[in-house]
This record gives C-alpha cells, structure tokens and sequence, in this order.
C-alpha cells in the first residue's frame, strides 16, 4: 500500500503537538466546489513521528514504518505497523491523506482545484475567497492550544517597489519604486518563516514578476511547504511563470480588474493596454487551474461600471470582490484620495449591492451581531497576532499600507526576535477595544472595522490612535441602510 499526504495539506511540528491543516483558511477554493473543505487537527507528539514520514510523494507503508520504527527501536515493527495502519487510516478517512495500492492510484485520489469542478456558474461573492462559515478560523484553532500566546501564521513579503503601472489610487509614494530585495534575504526569511511554523506567505510588490528572482521565490515557496498568495497585475505573466505556479497546488492569485471598459481600467492604471494584458492572463490562469480571485476596488473612476467586472467573473465562476476602501499613502499624503468615493457615492453603491446581491445584507447584519458581543478587552485586528509584513528593504512592518511603522529590521535581527521582542510589535499586541473610548460609546460600531492603518495613514502625525472619521461615516450609512431595508424594505433602487 502507497500513502502520500494531500496536495492542499499543511503539515507543522509544534513539539509538543503537530498541526495538520487544509488550506480552507488561505485559498480561494469556492464554497460550491464539489469537495468540502478538511479542517485542523492536531496529534500529539507521539503522533507527529508518524506524521514526519509523511509526504506530497507517494511511499510504501513499509517504508514509512521503518523510518518510525528508527525513532522507537524497542517497539516490535509489526506493532508499529498496525499502529501506523490505524493512525494513517483515520487521517484519510478525515481526508488529510490518500492511499492507493499504486502510485499512480494515489495520486488520481489527490483531487486538485479545477474549475470544471465547480459545479454551478453562481459563485459566493463574498471576499476574500474562503470559507467564511467555518466554526474557528486556523487562528482560533491553534490559539487554543497555545493558550493565547500568539502565532504567526501569515507573512507577507514585499520583494521590490518597482511596478511597472501607476494606479492613481496607490498606497505608496511614487518616488519610493526602485528597490528590490535581495536573493539571500528572501531565502533567509523564507527558512525563518518555516521554522517558526509560519503556513501562508503573500509575495507582492510593486509588481513582483518585475524582480529577476521570481520565479526562484515561488519555487524555494513550494519546496518548503507554505501556502502562497500572490498579488501581482498579472501583465507580465509568461510560460514559465505559469509552469511554476502550476507546481504549486496551495498557490493562489490576486489581481485588480478595475472595468470591463479598457479605457476605464487603463486610466486607473495609468498604462495604455493594461486591461488586454490582464484579461488576457487571467483567462490564462484560469485555463489552467491556477486559483484566482479579483479584487474590484471602486473609486470615482469606475463606481458606475465596477458591477460588469462582477458580472464578468461570476461567469468565468470565480471571486469579484468589489470594495470602496481606499488607503492614503503610507508617507501620511492624501492626494491620491481623490479618486475615493464621497460618503454620497458610497451610499450609492450600498445600495446597488444591496439590490444585486442577496447575501449582502446578510452578510452584514451577520458581522454587526459578532461586533456587538466584543469586549472592551478584545484585540483590534490581526497586526501582530498573526500576521506581519516585510518589505524589499528587510523593514518589517504591520500590515500591508503601514510601511513607515517600522517595527525591526530581518538585516540586523531574526523575524523572531521581532515577533518576541519588539517593543513596537508589544504595543500594537497590547491596543485594546477599550484604547478607542469614542468608538466604544459610538451606536454604529457593530457597523463599523476598525483599522490602525487607515487611522494611521490619515493622520498627518500617523498615530493609529486617531479615529478615521470618514469611515465613522460610512459605518453611519451601513447601519442606517440595514435598518432601513429590516424595518420597511428594499424602497430605493
């Protein structure tokens, strides 16, 4: 009998536990696919001897109880053989791992992402493409074991500023897109990341095809196992790359499509035949299996036709997430908000996609109820919970936008040392609900996300402190929108 772990499998050793995970939390599987996600599950450390002999190859039972019956000398190998029979047996029956009587066998029941598996042209445009339904997120999951101390799972890695488009909207300062990280440090922080058990990593820029060592990032990715997401204009997509992400089966793609117009989208951009290029790659993606989602953002330019990229997606049955959130750039400069929709506008668009969309409403309504039962004791976000940033400099930072809150440097200490130690990252870790009094007394918080960097980056000082008043705003009109629609109907079209 052949064994092999899941494709969309993570396997981490804690010591004193393993952790096994689909990658449910990560990648941009729909909810209609015809398989269901696995979940988390964690053995004990016993049981992580059994899970090390695993792999993505398919190998012989025998051959993997004499690799464990090298850690337990003293245990009789038909004992251990019953052992790991029982114990590999109930992880395929929980469908963490397949087996087959050949290689070939288990490798045709490690069932891949396809798109000819989804099985209707109507797809969840809820944003980003996961699950949102599940009980406990991974987080959740693993907090529980670690007794809250918390766990990087999540690091995102800026690999060069350069970007060969200039999106009027950008977070970052257009004089600040000529450098790129180099080789060795990426290596570096990608072991670190893999010691630490880090399980998802998102590699951008700028534009991250531009970097010569691209395509050597993603592989050195796939060879340590990590779940990765990729943002990138997809316009210089190329053969090779596409190979590569093939390779990947916990790869997944984000790219902006900002209007079926292409003199839309190419005055967003600032580059002339940008949407071809795009549209032309993401049918390409799609073509071959590679997950893809696209994020829609809506400003002034676009808010009268975002709706046809939806439309658009929805029959290529992928995620369109349309989103009127728009940063200031990270150096506290704001000209680029003058593209982001008025308050007036923003209405405008809630109230299409109250009408287009059925699950909208519900969906918010179903995070107003999870806000109105927070504790004044409550963590603001993720920053620094789970997730971390570094850029192509080695700075590490937040959260993707909140480059000049520098938080260490990976040149000059470990992002260990950084995650344990620093003393910014301990007070972020230690900002509360009850750190904002004027959110806590307002009446549309269950309304409202509250975020340090759209805080910090609107302040001319960039103190995350500062309440962001036009998302006080839109929280307002969220609130008054869905009491409306509850107590009288859907009145305006």
């Amino acid at each position: 009998m052949f064994i092999k772990r899941r494709s969309n499998v993570l396997y981490r050793d804690f010591q004193t536990f393993g952790y096994l995970t689909d990658n449910r939390n990560f990648g941009y599987k729909l909810k209609n696919a015809s398989e269901g996600f696995v979940g988390d599950k964690i053995v004990s450390q016993s049981g992580t001897v059994f899970l090390s002999v695993l792999s993505r190859i398919p190998q012989k039972l025998d051959d993997m109880v004499k690799l464990i019956n090298a850690v337990f000398p003293d245990v009789d190998f038909g004992v251990i053989k019953e052992d790991a029979r029982e114990f590999f047996g109930t992880l395929e029956r929980e469908g963490f791992i397949v087996s087959g009587e050949s290689v070939q066998e288990c490798d045709e029941k490690d069932t891949k992402f396809s798109y000819r598996n989804i099985a209707s042209e109507i797809v969840d445009e809820s944003f980003p493409g996961v699950n949102n339904n599940l009980a406990r997120s991974t987080q959740e999951f693993l907090e529980e074991y670690l007794e809250g101390q918390p766990q990087l799972t999540n690091v995102h890695i800026e690999i060069t500023s350069r970007c060969n488009e200039r999106c009027i909207h950008c977070y970052m300062p257009g004089d600040n897109r000529s450098i790129e990280i180099e080789l060795n440090i990426f290596q570096d922080l990608v072991r670190q990341c893999r010691k630490m058990n880090v399980l998802h990593l998102t590699i951008s820029g700028g534009e991250p095809m531009l970097h010569g060592n691209f395509i050597e990032f993603l592989r050195m990715c796939r060879e340590y196992e990590f779940s990765v997401n990729i943002l990138s204009n997809l316009t210089l997509l190329t053969d090779e790359i596409l190979a590569e992400m093939k390779s990947n089966y916990l790869l997944g793609v984000q790219v902006s499509l900002y209007s079926m117009k292409p003199e839309i989208h190419d005055e967003i951009t600032g580059v002339r035949g940008s949407f071809e290029k795009t549209k032309s790659a993401i049918l390409k993606l799609i073509e071959n299996d590679v997950p893809l989602q696209i994020a829609c953002p809506i400003m002034k330019n676009n808010k009268g036709c975002y709706q046809d990229v939806v439309d658009w997606a929805k029959k290529l049955k992928i995620n369109a997430g349309p989103d009127y959130v728009i940063l200031a750039k990270y150096n506290h400069s704001t000209e680029n908000l003058s593209c982001r929709l008025s308050i007036e506008e923003v209405e405008e668009v809630i109230w299409e996609r109250v009408h287009k969309d059925a699950k909208y409403l519900k969906q918010m309504e179903d995070e107003s109820l999870k806000r109105a039962n927070v504790s004044v004791e409550d963590n603001i976000c993720s920053v620094c919970h789970s997730s971390i940033c570094v850029n192509e400099r080695g700075n590490v930072y937040p959260c993707a936008g909140w480059q000049d809150y520098v938080v260490g440097n990976v040149k000059r200490m470990s992002l260990q040392e950084i995650w344990l130690h620093s003393k910014r990252v301990e007070y972020l870790r230690g900002l509360r609900k009850r750190d904002f009094p004027k959110c806590i007394r307002c009446t549309d918080g269950e309304f409202c996300t509250m975020c340090l960097v759209r805080n910090a980056n609107e302040d001319a000082s960039g103190d995350p402190l500062v309440v962001n008043a036009y998302y006080c705003s839109v929280a307002k009109l969220n609130k008054t929108i869905a009491c409306r629609v509850k107590n009288i109907g859907l009145p305006r079209q």
